[in-house]
């Protein structure tokens, strides 16, 4: 199946801190709710570490051992709404590893690729409890080239670019941003989508883990850097349409990936 147009909900949602059943009734509650519209979506995307939050001191008794629960509860929401899922990203442990991971989800329920974050954020000390990956999140949605990030990831252009070069036309970004950094978290996402001309489209939660406040503003931005949706401040379910046609439009119109002299750097 291949489309031009996509409609993508976003479950901008608050995270209890290393409360997983709580997390899973919230999250969902609101699944419920995004495929309860007249319209109904083609994608829903999660925030990252929607399952745990950042319960780092009790990450390994709290991370979903192979994320088996978690893949079997999307795999057959997808199956039975016929509905794409990027599950945001969840705390998932392999042997004795714990990775941050998204699982994507077609809409038979197949997993269609999974992506553990590669960048780990010292500020909030994920590399000394969480592992890195070593893969590039790379797909096809609907018979469209999508690449995959986590947070953290969007601050190093490298690995957007690369995914534009294999093809990515749509880019999904869960994240846990928090305050002060809102400046950062809107720039860098619009020059992800300016400088590669694809769709950003970021998830991020709301809510207070400790001291640390999360804004949401998860944002669909087309592939000029304009946001064509943006959430506030509070729990919401977010949505707005895409046409990848825009992509080839934009890249013909400012043709920077023929313009590319990659032999001087």
């Amino acid at each position: 199946m291949t489309t031009s147009k996509l409609r993508i909900s976003l479950l901008q949602m608050d995270i209890a801190i290393g409360e997983p059943e709580r997390n899973f009734a919230k999250l969902e509650s609101m699944l419920e709710q995004a495929v309860s519209t007249a319209e109904k979506p083609d994608v829903i995307v999660f925030p990252e570490m929607w399952n745990t939050g950042y319960a780092l001191d009790r990450i390994h008794e709290l991370a979903d051992v192979q994320g088996e629960r978690t893949r079997e509860y999307l795999s057959l929401f997808s199956r039975q709404h016929q509905v794409n899922i990027i599950g945001g990203s969840i705390a998932e442990k392999k042997e004795d590893a714990i990775l941050n991971t998204i699982y994507a989800f077609d809409r038979t329920g197949n997993v269609a690729a999974d992506y553990s974050k590669i960048h780990l954020f010292r500020l909030m000390d994920e590399e000394k409890y969480l592992t890195a990956g070593e893969r590039l999140g790379r797909f096809e949605l609907d018979g469209i080239q999508t690449g995959m990030m986590i947070c953290y990831d969007i601050r190093f252009p490298e690995l957007s670019r690369k995914l534009a070069l294999d093809g990515a036309k749509l880019l999904f970004v869960p994240a846990e941003w928090p305050h002060p950094r809102l400046h950062h978290w809107r720039t860098l996402l619009m020059a992800r989508a300016i400088e590669n001309q694809m769709y950003v489209v970021s998830c991020n939660r709301v809510g207070t883990s400790g001291t640390t406040s999360f804004f949401g503003h998860s944002m669909v931005i087309d592939p000029w850097g304009e946001a064509i949706a943006e959430g506030g401040e509070e729990e919401t379910i977010l949505t707005a349409t895409v046409d990848l046609d825009n992509v080839d439009k934009v890249r013909r119109t400012i043709p920077i990936f023929e313009d590319r002299r990659p032999h001087l750097y």
